[in-house]
C-alpha cells in the first residue's frame, strides 16, 4: 500500500509539472512572460467601442517585433494611497505604475522607483512636451537619472448639474462653496482620498495644499466636518454613476472625467474654482523591485507610440503631455465632437486658472494627514447620535440603580 501511494504521488507531481510546462508555453514553445501592470480605473483603450486594445496590441508588438511571448496581466485601482499601501506592503509586485505627481516624489525619495533608459529603450520620450520633463518637474531628482514618463495630466475643477443648480446667478457658481452650499444638501459627493478632499478646504481657504501651517489643516478639517451633513456620500469611480444618472448635483472631481460623465448627461456643466485648483501629472513608472524592468521600460514606449497614445487620449479623455496627440488632427477633431470646450478645459485654461501641484508631505505631515483623515471619516451625524443614544441609556441605566436603592433602603426601614 505505501509503495502504491508513492507511486500515484509521483505520478501526480509529474503531472503538475506537465501543466504548469503546457501552460507557460505557446504552440511555437516561447516562454510566455506575465507583465503586471497597475493602473488607475477607466485609464486604458480596451477595445470598447471599436477603440484600440492597447494591451493586447502590445502583446502583438511583443510578438512580432520583440520576439517574445507576453502577457499583460492589468488591474486597477482608484487612488495614489490605495496604490502605495498595496505596493509597501510587499503584498503584490508589479512591473507598470501610473502614480501622480507628489506619489512618484515620495516613491523616489523612498528608492521604491527604477531609473528608466530614455535614450536606448524609451525612445518615443523624445516626444514627451519639455515642461513635464527634467527640471521642469518638482518630481523628479536632478541627478541624471529619470524614473518616469509622464501619461496625461490636468486639474481638479466642480461638476454640476444645471437640471439641479439651475440658476446661471447663484452666488457659490464659481466657487469651492457650491461644495458647501446648504441649498443641495444631500446631492453633494466628496472625493474619498485624503489628499483632494482636503485639497477642496485648503483651496476654498486659500491655504496652501503643501505648506499650510496644523492650524491651518486643522481648520480645514472642521471645514470637511462641516460639510458631512451635505454631503450624500464619499466617492471615487462611484460618481460616475451618480453624476450621469443624476442622483447627485455637485461634485469636484477631474476635468477628463466630466467629458466622460458629459457624453451621458448633457445638464452637466464644468468650472475651474476662482479660488485656484490642483495641476496634477500622472505618469508612468517601474517599480525597483519588477523582474521584467526592460519589458516594462518596452510597455511604457509602446504607450508613448502616436496609435497608442491617441488611442488611450481619446478614451480617457485627460490631457496628454505627448506632442504626437496634440498634433494629431483627428484627435482634436474627436475631441470637440465630445464637448465644443473639450480642448480649451484641457489644454487652454491652464494659464487662465491659479493652480499648484501636491508636493509630497513631511513624514510628520503624512502623520497628520492620515490621523486627520480618520478623525473625519469616523466623526458622523450618526455617530453623535449613537453617542447621545448611549448617554441616554446609560442615564436611565443609572436612575434605575438609583431608584432601585432607595427602594431597598426603604423597605429596609420598614422591617428594623
Amino acid at each position: 500500500m505505501m509503495t502504491k501511494r508513492i507511486f500515484s504521488l509521483a505520478a501526480l507531481l509529474a503531472l503538475l509539472v506537465s501543466l504548469l510546462t503546457m501552460t507557460s508555453c505557446q504552440s511555437d514553445g516561447g516562454e510566455v512572460v506575465t507583465l503586471y501592470v497597475y493602473n488607475w480605473g477607466e485609464y486604458i483603450s480596451d477595445g470598447s467601442e471599436e477603440s484600440l486594445d492597447v494591451n493586447a496590441a502590445f502583446e502583438e508588438y511583443c510578438r512580432e517585433v520583440l520576439g517574445k511571448n507576453v502577457e499583460v496581466n492589468y488591474s486597477t485601482y482608484s487612488s495614489n494611497e490605495d496604490m502605495y499601501a498595496k505596493i509597501s506592503s510587499g503584498a503584490a509586485n508589479y512591473d507598470v505604475l501610473f502614480p501622480s505627481d507628489y506619489m512618484i516624489q515620495r516613491l523616489v525619495e523612498e528608492n521604491r522607483l527604477a531609473p528608466l533608459d530614455v535614450e536606448g529603450i524609451i525612445t518615443n520620450y523624445q516626444y514627451i512636451l519639455p515642461e513635464f520633463k527634467g527640471e521642469n518637474v518638482f518630481y523628479e531628482p536632478q541627478d541624471g537619472n529619470v524614473y518616469s514618463v509622464p501619461y496625461a495630466y490636468g486639474m481638479i475643477g466642480i461638476i454640476y448639474n444645471s437640471s439641479i443648480v439651475s440658476n446661471p446667478e447663484h452666488p457659490t457658481l464659481g466657487s469651492w462653496e457650491l461644495m458647501w452650499d446648504e441649498a443641495f444638501k444631500g446631492d453633494i459627493l466628496q472625493f474619498n482620498n485624503s489628499r483632494d478632499a482636503f485639497g477642496t478646504a485648503l483651496y476654498s481657504l486659500k491655504y496652501d495644499v503643501n505648506e499650510a501651517t496644523e492650524e491651518q489643516w486643522q481648520e480645514a478639517l472642521d471645514k470637511l466636518l462641516a460639510q458631512k451633513e451635505l454631503v450624500q456620500g464619499y466617492v471615487m469611480d462611484e460618481i460616475f454613476n451618480k453624476m450621469k444618472s443624476g442622483s447627485a448635483a455637485v461634485a469636484a472631481y477631474y476635468a477628463g472625467d466630466f467629458l466622460s460623465m458629459y457624453e451621458d448627461n448633457p445638464d452637466l456643466c464644468f468650472y475651474y474654482p476662482r479660488e485656484g485648483t490642483n495641476l496634477y501629472v500622472d505618469a508612468m513608472c517601474v517599480p525597483n523591485t519588477s523582474k521584467n524592468q526592460e519589458l516594462a521600460m518596452h510597455y511604457i514606449n509602446f504607450l508613448c507610440s502616436e496609435e497608442a497614445a491617441v488611442a488611450n487620449a481619446e478614451y480617457h479623455y485627460y490631457a496628454s503631455p505627448n506632442s504626437l496627440v496634440i498634433d494629431n488632427a483627428e484627435y482634436v477633431e474627436y475631441m470637440t465632437s465630445v464637448h465644443e470646450n473639450a480642448m480649451e478645459y484641457l489644454y487652454y485654461s491652464v494659464d487662465e486658472v491659479e493652480t499648484s501641484s501636491y508636493r509630497n508631505l513631511t513624514p510628520e505631515r503624512l502623520v497628520m494627514l492620515n490621523d486627520l483623515w480618520e478623525e473625519l471619516k469616523v466623526e458622523s451625524t450618526i455617530g453623535k447620535g449613537i453617542y447621545v443614544c448611549c448617554g441616554v441609556i446609560l442615564a436611565a441605566l443609572i436612575l434605575l440603580i438609583v431608584l432601585n436603592f432607595l427602594r431597598k433602603r426603604r423597605w429596609a426601614k420598614l422591617y428594623d
